[in-house]
């Protein structure tokens, strides 16, 4: 810039000799003007070098029953918890809904499933997210439980046996989706009475727990491949003229329909939560927006420009 400077008192003295004052203050204002045009075109940390200071930084881990034992012993979870303290990591996502089962003692389980807890013989007696929240809250750690399965449940499940109403098929009318080597079946989630009960779950928990915030995955949508129940096509059809929905699962009004569905139920449960909790955050740990949107018809994307998701770990460990 001093070269820079230095050019124009230069240019000055020789413009002086043809232009007058005027002119030369324009050619000066338009070469800066370009100049800056140039240099904010460049990233901005290119230009200025100002240390990173985030709020907060988010160091998590998920604590569940699947390949894992830390949840079925009252001692190794405290011991674990404080494990975590040491480690410095500040947030916990404690599985609560899988198996078909809750991970808590539930009313709402009980009265839908016939079961209010989960029946291993470690969770028998306890209450482990009341002993998360007491312990991780001693320690200054986060607790956001982690609502897992969301409408998936096991083929051989409890749930599944007791409400096959509720269950949603394959254009063939197959139900088993594999996951794994395990046999899944999927809620409808189209059905008021499925959303119900999954809302009813959610806020069970958002007011009987002093926790953080809750968390969902891909879960909470539904595997492109299903929707083809009694109840989801007669809906289709009355939303459409009569209209059957495409036998390709792909079909992009078919996915869109059915994405929009989803939509508007974790709006209602995004609403259900803030009522009953004002503060309590809602979370998402889906897998990235194209994978998300064509397989499991969830469009977190736009649930976060909605701003009915204020907390997005997105799943790259795959």
């Amino acid at each position: 810039m001093k070269r820079f400077v230095e050019w124009c008192v230069e240019f000055s003295s020789w413009w002086n000799i043809r232009q007058s004052r005027k002119s030369l203050l324009f050619i000066v204002m338009l070469t800066l003007s370009a100049i800056a045009t140039i240099m904010l075109s460049f990233p901005l940390n290119a230009q200025i070098n100002l240390p990173s200071t985030p709020k907060s930084e988010l160091r998590g881990v998920w604590l569940t029953n699947i390949d894992s034992d830390v949840l079925f012993e009252r001692d190794r979870l405290k011991g674990s918890l404080q494990r975590l303290d040491e480690l410095n990591f500040n947030t916990i996502y404690p599985a609560v809904w899988n198996w078909g089962y809750t991970l808590y003692p539930s009313k709402v389980a009980q009265k839908v499933i016939g079961r209010s807890l989960d029946p291993t013989p470690g969770l028998k007696g306890r209450d482990i997210l009341k002993e998360i929240v007491d312990v991780g809250h001693q320690k200054g750690l986060t607790v956001i439980p982690w609502f897992e399965f969301g409408f998936m449940a096991p083929a051989d499940s409890l749930l599944a046996k007791n409400r096959p109403q509720w269950l949603t098929s394959r254009s063939n009318g197959t139900r088993i989706v594999k996951e794994g080597t395990h046999n899944r079946v999927w809620l409808n989630p189209f059905r008021p009475e499925v959303q119900q009960f999954i809302q009813d779950l959610i806020v069970e928990i958002v007011r009987n727990y002093n926790i953080d915030g809750i968390q969902f995955d891909d879960h909470f949508g539904l595997p492109s491949e299903l929707g083809y129940d009694a109840y989801t096509v007669a809906l289709y059809k009355k939303e459409h003229r009569g209209k059957a929905p495409s036998k390709n699962f792909k079909d992009p009004e078919w996915v869109r329909w059915r994405a929009k569905k989803i939509t508007e139920f974790m709006k209602r449960v995004f609403t259900a939560i803030k009522a009953t909790k004002k503060n309590c955050l809602v979370s998402v740990a889906p897998n990235p927006q194209r994978f998300s949107y064509d397989f499991f018809l969830a469009d977190w994307q736009k649930w976060e420009r909605m701003g009915i998701i204020e907390d997005l770990v997105l799943q790259i460990y795959r």
